[in-house]
């Protein structure tokens, strides 16, 4: 190349600002949500251990509640079944997922448990079946998995909500936090329109949004950034909580959401739980989850709801992911409500 012009070249090229790197949305995705039918007395839940291992004697006052309710149940294979921290092998699980997901008399698919092992099986899952027939699934934590990769694929909506090893043993003696929060599983399920008020936090930052309800667990979706399961968030209301987490870590997923486009695209975020874990060296990060957040979000003017009640603690609500929602953060307080279209 002719040494003039490759010299201007690069003072033209160092002149363009540098582009911010900001992931297309996914071309292939569904632009309306598919709503799977609610369920009547008399439908079956199917529950499966996707993930973590659990016995039947652990899911026994699900079974008993959700029938009190009108269901009717139907255990998986994998209920019992162990292979080390997995309730049984890879294939086990896959296949027993499988089934719960081909079977046209199950109506939901309820998760037993969280811990660690829906993203060892999910791309052995065919779903050709049940993106014609939608069903609910039922579950939060590791199943966040599962409700990104839906949204992200075949945007049919799904529950994230407490699961089989939630429920009291003793329903007499029940908090009453617990029972809102088990309660809520029902209305999700026979089509209630959802609605949360929280109270109000100073951090909170005032606004209104519109869009459909996306997220999680954040551990989780930063897992699958850049996999067929990552979340699109443009045009959404995102919610997020973790657990277990030290706090530099908490600022890395955040940073991993700005850093992918996922923050500046947003329509509301809604903040959940974070159970801290205690830095082993005694190290002072320096910072909270919400100086975390507002670092992060202070050049958007989207509004950002704290403290809202999903996350691994005892208010622990159910929401459904993919539907439409309206987030609205005032002074005294903030609503997330579902809106039908």
């Amino acid at each position: 190349m002719n040494r003039k012009r490759f010299l201007n070249s690069i003072l033209t090229l160092s002149a363009v600002p540098a582009l911010r790197f900001l992931p297309s949305a996914n071309e292939n995705e569904p632009e309306k949500t598919k709503t799977p039918k609610y369920l009547s007395d008399g439908d079956v839940i199917g529950i499966t251990a996707p993930a973590g291992h659990i016995d039947l004697t652990e899911i026994q006052p699900a079974v008993t509640q959700m029938e009190s309710w009108g269901f009717k149940t139907k255990i998986g294979s994998t209920i019992g079944k162990r292979d080390f921290t997995f309730g049984g092998t890879d294939e086990e699980r896959a296949d027993d997922f499988q089934q719960m997901l081909d079977d046209p008399d199950v109506k939901a698919i309820m998760c037993a448990r969280g811990g660690y092992g829906m993203v060892r099986i999910i791309d052995r899952l065919n779903f050709n079946k049940f993106a014609r027939q939608p069903k609910w699934i039922i579950g939060f934590s590791d199943l966040t998995v599962l409700h990104s990769h839906l949204n992200h694929n075949y945007g049919i909506a799904s529950i994230h909500s407490k699961m089989c090893n939630s429920f009291p043993d003793d329903w007499s003696k029940a908090e009453d936090i617990q029972i809102q929060t088990i309660n809520s599983i029902r209305q999700a399920l026979i089509g209630e329109e959802m609605k949360y008020s929280v109270d109000p936090n100073p951090l909170n930052i005032m606004g209104m949004a519109e869009g459909a309800l996306v997220g999680g667990n954040l551990k989780t979706l930063e897992t699958l950034s850049g996999t067929n399961s990552d979340l699109n968030t443009a045009g959404k209301i995102l919610f997020v909580e973790d657990t277990g987490e030290y706090l530099y870590s908490i600022d890395r997923m955040f940073w991993n959401l700005e850093r992918t486009g996922k923050l500046s695209r947003l329509k509301g975020l809604i903040v959940g739980g974070f159970k801290l874990r205690k830095d082993d060296e005694g190290e002072d990060f320096g910072r909270t989850v919400y100086d975390i957040v507002l670092e992060k979000v202070k050049k958007y003017e989207f509004p950002v709801c704290f403290d809202f009640p999903v996350g691994h603690q005892k208010n622990n609500f159910a929401l459904k992911c993919g539907m439409k929602h309206s987030l609205e953060v005032k002074e005294d307080g903030a609503v997330l409500k579902e809106k039908r279209v």
